[in-house]
């Protein structure tokens, strides 16, 4: 007799990655192709002399930062080891099996598979026919066991961005007892003065949480660390159920040296929405039919078609993220990256 797992890990979906292949671009994984911001390097090499000591298990330094910064009370932050890591802490510390997760779909596709890890019910809502997040539908999904609603803006993987009326309509409509994760991953692209600022939000109400990252704009994807800020309870909440020692030491000394470089940041986020404006007019000048945008990448529904689109892609030495049957996301990169992408898009019979 062999050892035996749980039954329902036979059905779990698998979290798949962007390829990296060599001698190809690489805009699959929604990565900054600069890499760390140019001031963060340095403290990443010194604290890489410091490995051989446990981090702070309680991430104290970078906490204090952010709620410095931020102009929360720290008892109101947690860490992670990124937003994902938060995203699971989130379930196991709000659900028991008996509860239900509401979240969009197509969305960050790291949501079913922590659902499911945590033992909860997954409760999938359509996007509209513009691919955005349809909040009517998310609130009507709510049941008496719904626990938590994940609402992802701009929205992984299409990149439409909800704006703050209608976040907050929607908002006064989600019951007190339900916790609302507004999972803000692509925050710091964000051009267009309607969009939601979720830690703004989650000061003045009781029930919910916004969810950030150091992976995407500040360039620390292979670090890992993020950080939630909401009610008290729920913070101290995900920090109970948090991995001892999650985040490691060079993670934190880079984040905080991250956020000592604010004029770094916003030239870099800048030079993406430049380039993401661009690249999003010529695909629809070639005749694509895109979303509107305000993260770091571009989204293409092309259906039945997308595998074909990623062959292609590959042929000519791109990588891009291809969800079977839906469409393919593509990462803004550098202006050359972007460049090579289009030719590959303009080569491609629609």
């Amino acid at each position: 007799m062999s050892v035996r797992t749980r039954a329902d890990l036979d059905q779990l979906p698998p979290y798949v990655a962007g390829r990296t292949i060599p001698g190809s671009i690489k805009l699959a994984s929604n990565e900054v192709s600069e890499g760390p911001l140019p001031s963060v390097v340095e403290a990443i090499n010194r604290a890489a002399a410091e490995v051989h000591r446990y981090p702070d298990m309680g991430v104290g330094r970078l906490t204090g930062e952010l709620a410095e910064r931020l102009d929360v009370p720290s008892a109101r932050i947690a860490v992670g080891c990124g937003s994902v890591a938060l995203c699971q802490q989130l379930v196991q510390a709000m659900c028991t099996p008996d509860d239900e997760v509401v979240f969009p779909w197509r969305s960050f596709e790291a949501y079913p598979i922590v659902t499911q890890v945590a033992g909860a019910q997954a409760v999938r809502v359509p996007l509209t026919a513009g691919h955005a997040l349809d909040l009517d539908a998310l609130l009507a999904a709510i049941t008496p066991k719904t626990r938590l609603v994940f609402v992802c803006t701009p929205n992984n993987p299409t990149g439409t961005l909800l704006r703050r009326a209608e976040v907050e309509s929607f908002l006064d409509r989600v019951p007190s007892d339900v916790l609302v994760a507004l999972d803000e991953a692509y925050f710091e692209f964000v051009t267009d003065p309607d969009a939601p600022n979720g830690v703004d939000i989650a000061a003045e109400r009781d029930n919910v949480v916004a969810l950030r990252t150091f992976s995407k704009a500040y360039g620390l994807a292979g670090l890992r660390v993020g950080y939630a800020v909401g009610p008290q309870r729920v913070a101290e909440a995900l920090r109970k159920v948090c991995i001892p020692f999650s985040v490691n030491a060079v993670a934190q000394t880079a984040a905080i040296a991250s956020l000592d470089a604010p004029d770094e940041l916003r030239k870099r986020c800048a030079n993406v929405a430049s380039e993401r404006e661009r690249v999003h007019r010529e695909l629809v000048g070639i005749g694509y039919d895109v979303p509107e945008t305000q993260a770091n990448f571009v989204w293409l529904p092309l259906g039945e078609r997308t595998d074909e689109f990623n062959e292609h892609c590959l042929g000519n030495k791109v990588v891009v993220r291809a969800f079977a049957g839906d469409g393919a996301r593509v990462t803004i990169g550098l202006p050359e990256e972007n460049d090579a992408f289009l030719a590959a898009a303009r080569s491609f019979l629609l």
